[in-house]
């Protein structure tokens, strides 16, 4: 099997002058990309990186960020994505636990998220080194090394833990989709993900092992509906993936535009509304499944039309799935199991952690291969009597949110580490939208009869729960208890967790809207948030239970109201209903008519659907 690297340099060799990147800072060319990869590979090697050496990546999302990740390899070295929105606490952590003693990052980025790295060499957007020279001579070959990356997933001990990856295991991955998904020099991929989440490495390296072309857009750009629909436009993208929260971002913000003919769905069970929608205008849409330890994804399946079911599909190349019972033997078909996955996408396992991988790293007894394993999921499934194969949930603590695969109990270390509290435990609550959401169920440290104030408890605690975790696992709410609920044999009984009353933020005093846009806007918030109780104008958005998805579709609310465009990143800033309606008449208060909103919304109300496409397109003809 060829590596990673020599498919990707094959089309360097092969149309150089045809554009490989398109990212915020320009666009590279196959020749030039790889000659930028040689360089830098060359610097890494004099500074002492090689085979099982860990090389930091705290870069933002540009052209330079997947140069280093290549360069890296080519060094022989494993790259481990250190994202810039994470807290500096964790980040220290998982440069610890990995042994990192060189990151690669650039001016931009806070000092304070390097601190104490012995050696920082910072790049240019484009992945060129700043301040270090480029050693002369010919470019050396590629050194192989076995680990590609290491990746950290959340830990139920309260500590991340790195998951290592194999090279043959990202070959595998990428020339089984190469294969099923037949990309070619035309197709052009939109890559929104995280490098921290594993499913980037599908997205920015399988079009470059296809002669494609990768659109790489700024993390505002991926959590911004309108902006991320607007560059796919522009770029002319044709393929795409993303979490079904990913997916909805842009569904909601105007449809995926029709080019975009290949979409691969998964991170967590895809909707079959949602489905439905993604297979309009006759698009492809793969709905795919695996855990960061079997490679990203380990089955992939096409999904068709209503009413026929989602399932997982079939293993992609060289992988194998069995359904055991708790004996560790098959179990009947239509009934429930652990889902165990074998074959070549096996990650080495935890870094540094040799029981935590005997555990689920099990020997395969249905492989003939000496040595073979198998990896528990901790995901229970079945066979239907049709044959298919269908998730069922988890069987453990581990939730997935947003796609985001989430310990609870990492969550709840960091929460019983904060003063004021004596239990804690986090619990997954569907809002008023339908929507998964972490809960945090509190029992605080005080006297009897001693009053707690809620408010300065939960402040408190968020701000805890920001420093030390990334902002998708910090839970939405608290819910304040006398005691947690227990089992007859004294464990935590998650399932009878009190569900929350979605009402507004606990402490925040009410203060009612005034003007016409602070009436609006509160409105808005109550409607898509589901809150019961009236929003005040300074209750946070955020602290309501808004996240990324809910956002998009505040903004676009806002912008078919008020007649004003108004980037993502505003609401971000301005979370409470006061300062988002004062940001709004600074942008444009001449656009602002909100007389007529009222008037407009009763003729749109009145309209059939056929008219208001018609509208729609003489409106927006190229969106």
């Amino acid at each position: 099997m060829s590596s990673t690297l020599d498919l990707v340099r094959r089309w360097c060799d092969r149309t150089p002058a045809a554009v490989a990147v398109r990212a915020p800072d320009g666009e590279l060319t196959y020749g030039e990309l790889w000659r930028r990869v040689e360089n830098l590979a060359a610097v890494l090697r004099e500074r002492g990186v090689g085979p099982e050496v860990p090389v930091g990546v705290c870069l933002e999302r540009t052209g330079g960020m997947l140069v280093a990740v290549l360069a890296v390899w080519a060094a022989g070295g494993a790259y481990v994505p250190l994202d810039p929105a994470f807290p500096a606490d964790r980040l220290r952590l998982m440069r610890e636990d990995a042994g990192i003693g060189l990151v690669l990052t650039w001016p931009e980025v806070n000092r304070a998220l390097v601190e104490g790295v012995p050696d920082v060499l910072e790049l240019t957007p484009g992945g060129i080194p700043a301040n270090a020279p480029v050693p002369g001579g010919p470019a050396a070959e590629p050194v192989a090394g076995d680990v590609a990356y290491v990746i950290y997933t959340s830990g139920s001990t309260g500590r991340p833990k790195g998951v290592a990856v194999p090279h043959p295991a990202v070959t595998n991955l990428l020339e089984s989709f190469a294969s099923d998904l037949a990309l070619t020099s035309a197709d052009a991929w939109l890559a929104v993900t995280t490098l921290s989440f594993d499913i980037s490495v599908l997205e920015l390296l399988l079009p470059l092992i296809c002669g494609a072309r990768v659109v790489v857009v700024s993390a505002g750009e991926a959590a911004d509906g309108p902006a991320l629909r607007e560059r796919a436009v522009a770029e002319d993208v044709t393929a795409m993936q993303a979490t079904p929260a990913g997916w909805r971002i842009l569904v909601d913000s105007g449809g995926v535009p029709d080019r975009v003919r290949l979409r691969l769905c998964g991170g967590e069970a895809l909707p079959r509304d949602l489905a439905d929608a993604l297979l309009s205008g006759g698009a492809e849409l793969w709905n795919v499944y695996g855990p960061t330890e079997t490679t990203v994804w380990s089955t992939a399946g096409r999904v068709a039309p209503s009413p026929a079911p989602i399932d997982l599909g079939e293993p992609i190349a060289r992988t194998s799935v069995h359904i055991l019972g708790p004996d560790g033997e098959p179990v009947p078909a239509g009934e429930a199991g652990e889902l165990y996955i074998g074959g070549a996408g096996l990650a080495r396992g935890y870094h540094g952690m040799p029981a935590q991988t005997a555990a689920r790293f099990l020997p395969d007894p249905f492989s003939d291969r000496p040595g073979a394993r198998m990896y528990a999921t901790g995901d229970l499934a079945r066979v239907t009597p049709d044959g298919r194969l269908e998730y069922l949930g988890r069987a453990d603590q581990q939730v997935k949110i947003r796609g985001f695969r989430i310990e609870l109990g990492e969550i709840e270390t960091v929460l019983r580490s904060g003063p004021g509290v004596r239990q804690a435990a986090v619990g997954v609550h569907a809002g008023p939208d339908g929507q998964p959401r972490l809960v945090a169920h509190v029992v605080p440290d005080a006297a009897a009869g001693t009053e707690i104030d809620a408010a300065a408890l939960w402040a408190g605690l968020r701000t805890r729960l920001r420093e030390r975790l990334p902002e998708y696992m910090v839970p939405g709410r608290m819910n304040l208890l006398d005691a947690l609920p227990l089992t007859p044999n004294g464990k935590l009984d998650r399932a009878a967790l009190p569900v929350p009353e979605w009402t507004r933020t606990v402490g925040v005093p009410y203060r009612a809207p005034v003007t016409a846009m602070e009436v609006e806007l509160a409105g808005m918030w109550a409607e898509v948030l589901g809150v019961e109780e009236p929003v005040g104008v300074d209750d946070d958005f955020f602290d309501l239970g808004g996240h990324s998805l809910t956002a998009t579709q505040i903004i676009a609310r806002i912008q078919a109201a008020f007649a004003v465009a108004v980037p993502i990143v505003t609401l971000f800033e301005h979370p409470t209903v006061a300062g988002l309606a004062e940001a709004i008449e600074r942008l444009d208060p001449d656009d602002l008519d909100l007389i007529g909103v009222a008037a407009l919304r009763d003729q749109l109300d009145g309209l059939s659907a056929e008219e208001l496409s018609t509208l729609f397109d003489e409106l927006a003809p190229d969106a």
